[in-house]
């Protein structure tokens, strides 16, 4: 017991595109979810926002890795690197007496057994003594502030980089819930194949986000004005430098046919409710989390798709990395924990 003061507490949120860890309430890390490797000897060069940099710029002496796809771990020991460096960023003070970690990770709904213990393994590998496991719609909706134990239905859409994660929560589980692999990823992958095909012309994953994250757009009709980007790069055919302009109306238009797969899942979910829960949704309305969340209009989007109300929480990147965090402060209430 003299040596609690040993175990430190962190509430991790191990996202496809960014991981977010929370450390005593305060966020100490929110970097990309991304680490560069020396190709010849494996040791970690870089991790997070350095490593991004570095990402599609790199030469044969330097592998960039991102160590998560569809949100779960696809590169089992660039996770661990990953996971080991961002703690001793939080560490780096601290050379005497290595703490004990207790960690609280979020992981996606669908989950299987298998892509459990990877990341159980790589947290532990990673110096963590204590694991448990939250899933990703249940931290979100613990994030936004809503009472999950309470006998009432509550439905949130969790738009993360690898996957969409759907779910009504009442009393503490998940009544119903689906895992989609559409998500930011896939969005960024639509805008190349646009820019593509639309404007011949060649852009890279790090410019095709950049559109997304500025101009990106759920509807064609936005109420705000927003100016339209130049984009440069090489001509598919000619490899001659040129600069094409594109609008946010046309970013909504590509990614129109991946948004309509969100909203058929949502409705694969609502049918599997029961109708008292089905209510209650309707009379609260759908609370929508994740880094998709601020794609502009998507709200609006839908709601007149589906009839119900939906809601933007306020800090959407961050809502599950905070339910990580509540759900560590209260480890020994909540059932829906795994070990």
């Amino acid at each position: 017991m003299a040596f609690n003061f040993l175990t430190q507490e962190l509430a991790i949120d191990l996202g496809t595109a960014n991981t977010v860890i929370f450390m005593n309430d305060k966020k100490v890390i929110d970097e990309p979810s991304i680490v560069a490797i020396d190709a010849y000897t494996d040791k970690p060069m870089a991790v997070g926002t350095r490593a991004k940099l570095m990402h599609e710029r790199t030469n044969p002496g330097i592998k960039t890795i991102r160590p998560l796809k569809d949100g779960v771990i696809a590169d089992f020991d660039a996770a661990e690197i990953m996971i080991r460096e961002l703690i001793k960023m939080i560490n780096y003070k601290k050379s005497f007496l290595t703490p004990s970690l207790k960690m609280v990770v979020g992981i996606p709904q669908g989950s299987t057994e298998v892509e459990k213990r990877a990341v159980r393994d790589s947290c532990e590998h990673a110096g963590g003594r204590d694991i448990y496991m939250v899933y990703e719609p249940m931290a979100a909706a613990l994030g936004i502030g809503l009472d999950v134990t309470e006998p009432s239905g509550n439905m949130i859409v969790d738009i993360g980089g690898g996957t969409t994660e759907i779910a009504i929560i009442s009393l503490g589980g998940i009544v119903a819930a689906q895992s989609i692999r559409v998500a930011g990823d896939i969005f960024t992958s639509e805008i190349q194949q646009y820019m593509r095909q639309q404007h011949n012309i060649r852009v890279g994953e790090i410019t095709a986000e950049d559109i997304k994250i500025k101009i990106g757009a759920a509807v064609t009709d936005l109420e705000e004005d927003i100016p339209a980007m130049v984009v440069k790069g090489p001509n598919i055919m000619t490899a001659h430098p040129i600069e094409a302009e594109i609008t946010s109306q046309e970013v909504a238009h590509c990614l129109d046919k991946q948004l309509a797969r969100i909203e058929a899942g949502i409705l694969a979910v609502l049918e599997q409710t029961p109708p008292e829960l089905y209510s209650d949704i309707v009379d609260k309305g759908i609370f929508l989390t994740g880094g998709g969340a601020l794609l502009k209009g998507i709200d609006q989007r839908f709601s007149k798709k589906i009839n119900i109300p939906f809601h933007i929480s306020e800090d959407p990147l961050r809502s599950v990395a905070r339910g990580t965090c509540a759900a560590l402060k209260n480890v020994d209430k909540y059932p829906f924990l795994m070990r």
